[in-house]
């Protein structure tokens, strides 16, 4: 077991660099990128950093120099062997060889392209262009960079003690989680934690402690290199990247409709059973579902990630049974802002009436709200986002409006395509 506290007060990045590896990252982004390999590999796109709490000043708080020394490391990195022998012989959702030998050359040959860094006011503006199966490899790893510095700021002026007592103060924090989620009836969770976590140390020891504290409960974690390392399930589907880059690539409104139900068709052709999971919500679930094509319905289940949690549930339950389906063989995932409190209730509500999993990110990895003086390692809204694919841009609606995205003029234009009315605000904290 690390210890950590001696570690950050030790510390000298070039023993524990932020990003350690190129499969220090989601499950779903290596999946994702397996797909856009396949069936958009041209595709030119944008990503850019988007700090939703424009509170936190992060260009006052990280110094530009050590931001880029970490971003060019992660230039440097490539895949190991181990790490090509895990990914090409290992079996993921009870499938071996998920990933065809194609994609690993190419992957094993990857370097990701270059950034484009500079100041804007007291926020940086990180930009990364390319084709899209190399760009979208830099959203995890540079997301776990400016959050890593921001806490290794506030760190910095720290003592041995206190930084020791600080982390047993998370520690318990965390441990007490595990304890209330240890009493809660048919629990199935997993860490969705990578993006938006303290340190890479930080969510290992999480992980750890969710597998001792819940056993079986756990049910593995999103982070590829943690998953490999510890010998545990990697965990993840798709996200709402697939959705917005094909809408931007739609010629016309009535290819814009179909586009997310492309996305799917393409996803069914390499995927089946647990991999079946639909996201809805990119430009409205309501929406989405009304129109979704039959062949959708036997998909295994779907991930609620923006707006209220127990009523995108509820939603999804009664489509199924308007399909003609069982909603007790469907899956339903919620992965949304989720803390203890949230997650007990979720699974009391839908208990009995459709099978329940649960994707914890931020609480989970970097809760360390109240710990320090001014709440300065509280975690905060930060994203990476495709924002143009071939000129054009992308637009997200999302259940919640304060996830929306894009060009005024283009969000209208979305909105009336998807029939997406009046939508209640839900306040994002992370």
């Amino acid at each position: 077991m690390v210890d950590i506290a001696t570690r950050v007060w030790n510390h000298k990045w070039k023993i524990d660099p932020i990003v350690r590896s190129l499969i220090d990252t989601d499950f779903y982004k290596l999946l994702m990128c397996q797909s856009v390999f396949r069936n958009k590999p041209d595709t030119q796109v944008t990503f850019s950093l988007i700090n939703r709490a424009k509170h936190i000043p992060l260009a006052k708080l990280v110094d530009e120099g050590e931001l880029r020394e970490q971003l060019d490391h992660i230039r440097s990195l490539s895949l190991t062997r181990g790490e090509s022998t895990w990914m090409r012989g290992n079996t993921f959702y009870g499938k071996r060889s998920m990933f065809s030998p194609e994609f690993m050359d190419w992957f094993e040959n990857l370097a990701l392209p270059a950034y484009h860094l500079e100041t804007v006011g007291d926020q940086y503006e990180l930009t990364f262009e390319g084709t899209w199966p190399e760009v979208m490899l830099w959203e995890i790893p540079a997301l776990a960079v400016l959050m890593e510095l921001r806490g290794r700021a506030v760190l910095g002026d720290m003592g041995r003690f206190e930084l020791q007592v600080l982390y047993a103060r998370a520690m318990t924090k965390v441990w007490e989680k595990v304890e209330r989620l240890k009493t809660v009836p048919d629990l199935r969770i997993a860490d969705f934690g990578t993006r938006r976590r303290h340190s890479f140390l930080w969510q290992d020891w999480c992980v750890q402690a969710m597998s001792e504290g819940l056993n079986e409960k756990f049910v593995g974690t999103s982070n590829c290199l943690i998953a490999k390392n510890r010998d545990m399930e990697a965990i993840g589907t798709n996200a709402h990247e697939l959705p917005m880059v094909y809408s931007a690539l739609a010629k016309d409104d009535a290819e814009l409709a179909q586009a997310p139900y492309d996305v799917l068709r393409d996803w069914q052709a390499e995927h089946d059973g647990n991999l079946r999971i639909i996201l809805p919500d990119t430009y409205g679930t309501q929406g989405f579902l009304d129109n979704a094509p039959d062949w959708l319905n036997n998909w295994t289940g779907i991930r609620v990630d923006s707006g209220d949690p127990a009523t995108a549930g509820e939603v999804a339950i009664q489509w199924w049974k308007d399909r003609g389906e069982d909603p007790k063989k469907k899956l339903v995932i919620f992965s949304d802002g989720l803390d203890v409190e949230k997650v007990e209730e979720l699974q009391a509500q839908f208990a009995g009436r459709v099978r329940v999993s649960f994707g914890w990110g931020t609480m989970l990895t970097n809760d360390f709200k109240g710990l320090t003086e001014g709440d300065s390692l509280a975690p905060f809204s930060l994203v990476c986002k495709a924002v143009q694919a071939n000129g054009k841009p992308t637009v997200k609606l999302s259940d919640n409006p304060k996830k929306a995205m894009g060009p005024e003029c283009e969000v209208e234009r979305y909105k009336r395509v998807f029939g997406v009315g009046e939508q209640d605000e839900v306040e994002v904290v992370v």
